[in-house]
């Protein structure tokens, strides 16, 4: 699969129902090593801003999953290996705050500060794509992902 169609796998997965973590998540599981299954029940919580707290992004919580499976380690007492990932980390969220212009989701919903937290998510259709800014995030998370891996940006 190509960085394109992964890219475009992002969104489709999202359009299927899939929050924004899983989507980015399972869009890239495959190269490490990890089934579509796995994936989408590894970043099941992060969706809706962690849980739906309206928190941090998903979608950028995909990117971060993705870079600690990349990057992150094995040893409790590395800690240049943890300084470099969560580093990696840092500037991958730079840049989702520089595309996207914030990495909460309440931001980037533009959520009133008292929105209640609810569990149970939205229902999908239409209506939702339309008011929604998720599916064109999804889709950015996973091109920060892409572009990380091709430019001197991210290194």
């Amino acid at each position: 699969m190509t960085d394109q169609e992964r890219i475009e796998k992002s969104v489709e997965l999202f359009k299927e129902g899939f929050n924004c973590s899983q989507s980015v998540v399972a869009a890239f599981a495959d190269k490490y090593g990890f089934s579509k299954e796995q994936a989408l029940k590894m970043a099941a919580s992060f969706g809706g801003g962690i849980g739906r707290m309206r928190e941090t992004c998903g979608a950028a919580c995909g990117m971060f999953l993705l870079a600690g499976l990349e990057k992150g380690t094995t040893d409790g007492a590395d800690r240049e290996g943890k300084a470099a990932n969560y580093a990696y980390v840092q500037k991958l969220a730079e840049e989702f705050k520089r595309r996207n212009g914030a990495l909460r989701c309440s931001d980037l919903l533009n959520l009133p500060s008292d929105t209640p937290i609810v569990s149970t998510p939205e229902a999908r259709g239409e209506h939702y794509y339309k008011k929604r800014p998720c599916a064109k995030i999804v889709e950015e998370a996973a091109k920060i992902w892409v572009d990380s891996h091709k430019s001197e940006i991210l290194p």
